[in-house]
């Protein structure tokens, strides 16, 4: 049950919140890639709400059940690109944020791999679905609920 009614009690911030989202709809990165990124945040974040809502977003661009399934577990499966896995380090890394931060190797790894603006795109993603998704865990904010206004509803699932 949904604790408090965030959106509304919070309308000023909530909604600086949804100019950001906005913003970042149109980035560099791919869009399914911004989706595994914020399934990934959600499931290390115990975010029920953001995870439902992004699986659904993912397949309604058409992504494939079993990548979704194999997101948990990227670093065995076979089904990711390098970017991708780069793309699921960096979101682990600053989920789990550690005392001294993204380490050097990995900033390396990922600037061989992303263009700056990827970078800087992906970091800002990371970020966005990291509060959202606080947001979500801090007020049991109901799963589902977002379906109608985002069109998820249709996908019968």
């Amino acid at each position: 049950m949904q604790q408090l009614n965030y959106p509304i009690i919070g309308a000023k911030v909530f909604n600086e919140m949804l100019k950001v989202e906005n913003a970042l709809s149109d980035l560099s990165i791919d869009p399914l890639l911004k989706e595994i990124i914020k399934i990934r945040a959600s499931q290390l974040n115990g975010c029920t709400f953001c995870l439902d809502m992004h699986v659904k977003t993912s397949l309604k661009y058409g992504e494939r059940e079993m990548r979704l399934h194999h997101i948990a577990v990227w670093r065995e499966s076979t089904l990711f690109s390098e970017k991708e896995r780069i793309a699921l380090e960096l979101t682990e890394a600053l989920t789990r944020i550690c005392p001294e931060g993204l380490s050097d190797e990995l900033y390396q790894r990922a600037k061989s791999v992303l263009s700056d603006q990827e970078l800087c795109d992906m970091v800002f993603s990371i970020a966005q679905i990291n509060a959202w998704n606080r947001l979500g865990v801090a007020f049991h904010t109901e799963i589902g609920s977002m379906d109608k206004a985002m069109g998820l509803d249709k996908l019968q699932l």
